[in-house]
């Protein structure tokens, strides 16, 4: 059996909210070089876990075998997903956001596993009009495998005005 063949992909539950934080914050300071507050991130990925209206979020596991046909599951990527309407189009973007993979399980088929689950589920929704991401544009690698998944510029540029606000 390959990795590819041992991963499962499942829906968080709030059990996972310590670590996702933690992948959130180890994905900030990877592509970003920014430090995060673990507070702040971990009651970010807590009420998002428990209000689906705000995210969804799925765990990538490599199944591990045990003694007989039982398996122990490892956590190894998660995603979350988010979304915007379209007037223009009536209908639903799913976002793809807080993209992390274990450095140990990389280059593996971790995403590719996480992304056909979301893209399975979107074709599933009738006025879901597909699945957009940003990523840093520095960021090669990321590029690559969301290309190589068929996902293609879609020619905007993301602005922001971003408002400080004291954390918590």
């Amino acid at each position: 059996m390959t990795h590819a063949d041992a991963l499962r992909v499942r829906p968080a539950v709030a059990d996972d909210a310590p670590l996702l934080a933690d992948w959130a914050a180890d994905m900030a300071w990877e592509t970003e070089h920014k430090r995060l507050d673990p507070g702040t991130v971990l009651a970010g990925v807590a009420a998002g876990i428990a209000d689906p209206l705000k995210a969804r979020y799925y765990v990538a596991m490599h199944d591990l075998p045990l003694a007989g046909r039982e398996t122990v599951g490892q956590p190894v990527g998660t995603l979350m997903l988010t979304t915007e309407w379209s007037d223009w189009r009536n209908g639903w973007w799913w976002w793809i956001q807080s993209v992390y993979v274990d450095p140990g399980h990389r280059r593996q088929g971790v995403f590719a596993a996480l992304y056909r689950h979301v893209r399975e589920q979107a074709l599933a929704v009738p006025d879901v009009l597909g699945l957009r991401l940003y990523v840093e544009q520095d960021n090669k690698a990321a590029l690559r495998t969301y290309e190589a998944l068929g996902m293609r510029d879609a020619g905007y540029r993301l602005l922001a005005e971003t408002f400080e606000r004291p954390a918590g």
